[in-house]
């Protein structure tokens, strides 16, 4: 690529006829890319400032001029050398080796999460998810350089796209989590609180819509899940019974079945990936025991026959490990399910872990362990299941209550007569 002649910045004898000032002396090296050289009291400075095409650029310093000594090639530079380190710098061009020294883009650091996503296991679509709304503004931006304004003008304008406020903070919430991972690996981008103040949740968004059936309700889907295909059924009473997260009980290995007492068998549960990245990847690795029935034990040590601890317990009839993404078919085998049951299709397998959440709730077990055998807080289960505790609670308070009406009093009728 030819490089753009500048009289003014091409020797250090022109260089040093400029006067010193605050602001670099800028040339167009590439469209979208100029080079800056700015005069110091000793030797001058290289930068290079790239503009993404929509109103935001950003600008890095890259080394030296060879004002006062001679270029290395690394940290003093010439100033044709200076274009080369610039071009490198702002456009990195396919093959090239990832340099760390390039500011991160909000769309790299999606990529990344995306790949962390996709190692550890996690739902690549939570990359996806911010990035189809996002302007090409906001994506060709580094992160370093994200405003909580430009942010928060963002979060607001998803209402005018018609995403609910529910769908507006999930949405942020994966921008968040990747911008968060990319400041872990960075630590140049010092900028954490922008878009934690920019991408601040919206208040009050969250709706109940919890589909919460009966048990004989429940146990028609698992009837019509082995009815439909055995493989399917033996994970869908799984979920009923755990009440685990579909992303969960995909995880769930053969080791994981315990039978130590075979008269109270329980499933080590894996955790979800909440949270933070460290803390997603520390709780991914930490698992719950839940108790299950001996039938069901029994039918999962027939599954677990003659493979390895750390196979995946629950295999599809081909022998493939279910999966829980949304690249997945199982979906549409559970809305067949539904349907055949005569269900709205707004029954999905989350259904079965509310289920099993107020089922628990009713059976008089403490709230701190519901929390606990469904991974989730004290907080989440009163902000969702507010409403059976509280007819629970109703019940529970009617045993003591104290009737002070007289004995008998409830048999004696008022006969008419005459008022004296």
């Amino acid at each position: 690529m030819p490089k753009p002649r500048a009289a003014r910045l091409e020797t250090a004898t022109a260089r040093r006829r400029l006067g010193p000032r605050k602001k670099p002396y800028w040339t167009t090296i590439s469209p979208g890319i100029a080079l800056g050289y700015r005069r110091n009291a000793g030797p001058g400075t290289w930068s290079v400032r790239s503009t993404d095409g929509h109103g935001s650029d950003w600008i890095k310093r890259i080394a030296l001029a060879d004002d006062l000594e001679r270029a290395d090639g690394t940290h003093v530079l010439t100033y044709w050398q200076a274009i080369d380190a610039a071009r490198k710098l702002a456009r990195r061009q396919p093959g090239d080796v990832a340099d760390d020294n390039r500011p991160l883009t909000v769309a790299e650091a999606l990529d990344r999460y995306e790949a962390d996503l996709k190692a550890r296991g996690g739902d690549i679509y939570n990359a996806k998810r911010s990035r189809i709304h996002l302007p090409g503004s906001i994506l060709s931006k580094p992160v370093a350089l994200l405003g909580a304004t430009e942010l928060k003008k963002w979060r607001d304008g998803l209402a005018a796209k018609g995403l609910s406020p529910a769908t507006i903070n999930r949405t942020r919430t994966c921008l968040r989590a990747a911008l968060e991972l990319a400041a872990e690996h960075d630590k140049r981008i010092g900028n954490r609180r922008e878009w934690r103040v920019g991408l601040r949740s919206l208040p009050d968004a969250t709706v109940a819509r919890n589909v919460v059936l009966d048990d004989a309700t429940v146990r028609r889907i698992v009837a019509a899940a082995y009815d439909h295909d055995r493989a399917l059924g033996l994970m869908v009473e799984v979920a009923a019974t755990t009440g685990a997260r579909p992303s969960e009980v995909a995880r769930v290995q053969v080791a994981d079945l315990d039978l130590a007492d075979p008269s109270e068998p329980r499933l080590w549960i894996p955790r979800s990936g909440k949270g933070g990245s460290r803390e997603r990847a520390r709780k991914m690795l930490e698992r719950r025991p839940v108790p299950i029935g001996v039938g069901l034990a029994t039918l999962l040590r027939e599954a677990a026959a003659g493979r390895p601890p750390d196979a995946p317990l629950l295999l599809r009839s081909s022998g493939e490990p279910w999966g829980y993404r949304r690249s997945d078919h199982y979906r549409d085998d559970i809305r067949g399910v539904v349907a055949a049951v005569g269900l709205p299709n707004t029954t999905t397998l989350y259904s079965l872990r509310h289920s099993a959440i107020v089922r628990r709730l009713l059976a008089n077990t403490p709230v701190r362990i519901v929390a606990d055998l469904s991974d989730t807080s004290v907080r989440e289960i009163e902000r969702h299941y507010a409403r059976f505790i509280a007819e629970h609670s109703d019940a529970v308070a009617r045993r003591g209550l104290l009737d002070i009406t007289p004995p008998g009093a409830h048999n004696v009728l008022a006969l008419p007569g005459r008022r004296s």
